[in-house]
């Protein structure tokens, strides 16, 4: 669909860290002084009150930090090397996360609104599956024993498998 992107510079944050983000600030930062974008797509993960329709209390997001930080550049690169990108933010909290709060932030900023929705959707397949994250459920007891490991998805990774064919 897209001729092989020509290799230009590009403005790349990661960031890992435990607290809030601010998705305007973060566009912003991605697109000030810049007039060569014609599109920039955002997905912002939240956590829900919920999983699998039983209430929560957090998520709690432990992380492998410097393997984390290499594997999400690896396929920013793999999404850089497939859609003309002229920037990407990724952010990743980790720690205790509260319903309602932002767990991840993707940004994506190319010429093109296909390239930069794709861009952003082939990120988030990867990050959800290959990224080394572990998400632990925190039932409203608080209790230790009430705080329950999830499982990987087959859809998620049926998701992120679908790239290669593609």
């Amino acid at each position: 669909m897209f001729a092989k992107p020509k290799v230009t510079e590009m403005s790349v944050i990661v960031r890992l860290q435990r607290e809030a983000f601010d998705a305007a600030n973060e566009i912003a930062a991605l697109t000030r002084g810049r007039t060569d974008l014609g599109a920039v797509v955002t997905f912002t993960g939240i956590c829900r009150a919920d999983e699998n329709g039983e209430p929560i209390a957090a998520l709690n997001l432990e992380h492998y930090p410097d393997m984390a930080e290499a594997e999400i550049g690896r396929h920013i690169e793999a999404a850089r090397q497939r859609w003309p990108l002229l920037g990407v933010t990724v952010i990743h909290r980790y720690g205790r996360i509260a319903p309602g709060e932002g767990i991840v932030l993707v940004v994506t900023a190319s010429s093109r609104r296909e390239a930069a929705f794709a861009a952003a959707e082939f990120l988030m397949d990867y990050l959800k599956t290959r990224a080394p994250f572990w998400k632990q459920v925190e039932k409203p007891s608080g209790k230790t024993a009430d705080k329950i490991w999830v499982e990987a998805k087959a859809s998620d990774d049926a998701a992120a498998d679908s790239w290669d064919n593609r």
